[in-house]
This record gives C-alpha cells, sequence and structure tokens, in this order.
C-alpha cells in the first residue's frame, strides 16, 4: 500500500537525515518540506520540534520515531 509522506523540516536539522535514511531504507518514497519555505505548513501541522512526519495528511510523528513505529505506520 502506497502512502504520501511528508517531512517537515528545517535547514539546520540533523534528525530529519535520520528520518530521511529510515524511509530510504524502507525503500518508501517520500517529500521533504521546508517549513521556512512553506510556512503554511506550520499552520496546518503546528509542530515545535522537526522533523514532522506526515503521513497520508495527518501529522504522526513529530521527532525520530522509532524504526518499528514508523514500519507499523506504513504497512
Amino acid at each position: 500500500m502506497s502512502h504520501k509522506i511528508e517531512i517537515l523540516t528545517t535547514p539546520s536539522c540533523g534528525n530529519c537525515k535520520v528520518v530521511e535514511t529510515m524511509l530510504d531504507e524502507m525503500k518508501v518514497s517520500y517529500d521533504v518540506i521546508d517549513i521556512t519555505e512553506k510556512p503554511e505548513y506550520l499552520e496546518k501541522y503546528p509542530i515545535f520540534t522537526a522533523p514532522g512526519i506526515v503521513i497520508d495528511d495527518k501529522l504522526e510523528f513529530t521527532g525520530v520515531p522509532k524504526k518499528q513505529e514508523l514500519f507499523k505506520k506504513l504497512s
């Protein structure tokens, strides 16, 4: 089953790369959204910690989730 996945990030977010690596290892496609360039995402998904992980238009995680929790949400 395919999901629409967006990673809400900031330019200096090191943890965002960790999430990108996890998704790459799972062979899952995603879009990276820089919230400093698209602040309208903060209105829709008020995150205080990057990354924010949006799955099918729903904010599911803030920060780095455990790999098995992310996998469970995607299966």
